[in-house]
């Protein structure tokens, strides 16, 4: 072989491989699924869903999806806002690859805010809610999705603030939409209490006091079938030891955790829990794991197998961003959330006021 020839087929080669690379990266999984093992959530499958800018959902789900699948057996498929790159992007609010995987869920964990998905992304979630399996809603959930006014979209009834379906998928499916902070955003905390009625709900078994950095939310009115599994106590201060806040708004203890079997069409029922605490701070409070483990049980009919204290270790390391707008770690894959070891996300930010 002459060395031009060589030469020639060594660049032909290169550029061969120079194309074949972005193929490769194409196929990087945009999800993450844990695979259940053994335990009472064996062949159950839950589908988690990220996006929101603030409250670290990004962070949140990965670590409650490890719990449920290590710990209970559930299989657990996180997905997320992620850009065009393939990162973690909670601020691409019109992508979440994934949501056909709700075609084989047992439950959908959502912990979304303010997305406008393509349509055939949102009918997916659209199939899955009509069909009358269970929801999950945490935090931002309330206000989920977000429509422009002179929406087109098949789906834009399903906004935040719409008024042909009043308060959208927040009110009509989880209860509420968002309505305000009724605690001080950043420097006012929330513990929780489970008011006299719920005390023997199986949701709370093995449960003492939740805590979490994160404000209460301000609740308007809950439908008459839902029942409220924790009230959210205002302290004055970012510690579970802080002081309650008494003042004339505090008063009445909001909720910020409730279920619902809502009523459906041809006498069916869907099982619904929201919970308005639950950024990834908030999953630090080993009673608000317990409180998530057991609601999920719960919402999968599986009420009867919830022991009297949820195994809720945490898998891996979980050192969670403080919530706030642009906290959120850069350059993160869905793959670095892979599996049960160290955890991705590890760095700090600041809170900001947010809904």
């Amino acid at each position: 072989m002459n060395l031009p020839f060589a030469a020639a087929l060594l660049l032909v080669s290169t550029v061969s491989l120079a194309f074949v690379a972005p193929s490769v990266q194409e196929e990087e999984p945009t999800w993450i699924v844990y695979e259940g093992g053994e335990g009472p959530g064996k062949g159950k499958h839950i589908v988690l869903v990220a996006g929101d800018e603030e409250y670290r959902s990004e962070e949140a789900l990965p670590q409650l999806g490890r719990i449920l699948a290590k710990h209970h057996g559930f299989k657990c498929t996180v997905l997320f806002s992620t850009n065009e790159a393939g990162e973690i992007d909670p601020n691409a609010s019109g992508r979440i690859l994934g949501l056909d995987q709700l075609a084989s869920a047992d439950l959908m964990i959502l912990f979304t805010r303010f997305r406008r998905l393509p349509d055939a992304d949102m009918k997916h979630i659209v199939d899955y809610v009509e069909a009358g399996k269970p929801v999950f809603g945490i935090r931002t959930a309330t206000h989920a999705f977000a429509y422009e006014k002179d929406s087109e979209s098949p789906y834009a009834k399903w906004t935040w603030n719409g008024s042909e379906w009043p308060g959208g998928f927040g009110r009509q499916v989880l209860g509420e939409t968002w309505v305000n902070h009724h605690g001080h955003h950043g420097s006012e905390s929330t513990a929780g209490i489970v008011p006299e009625g719920s005390r023997d709900h199986p949701i709370v078994r093995g449960v003492d006091r939740p805590w979490g950095p994160t404000d209460v939310y301000g609740i308007r009115d809950l439908p008459d079938d839902a029942q409220v599994i924790l009230e959210g106590v205002v302290l004055g201060g970012m510690e579970p030891a802080s002081a309650p806040v008494v003042e004339e708004r505090t008063k009445r203890n909001m909720p910020v955790s409730w279920i619902r079997t809502r009523k459906l069409d041809e006498g069916k029922t869907q099982r619904v829990f929201a919970s308005t605490i639950g950024a990834a701070v908030d999953l630090k409070s080993e009673d608000l794991r317990r409180v998530f483990v057991n609601a999920a049980y719960w919402c999968a009919g599986m009420e009867s197998a919830i022991p009297e204290r949820s195994a809720v270790d945490l898998v891996g390391t979980y050192e969670p961003t403080m919530f706030g707008f642009g906290s959120f770690k850069k350059g993160v894959r869905p793959s670095d959330h892979a599996g049960f070891g160290e955890a991705a996300v590890k760095a700090d930010g600041d809170a900001s006021e947010a809904r």
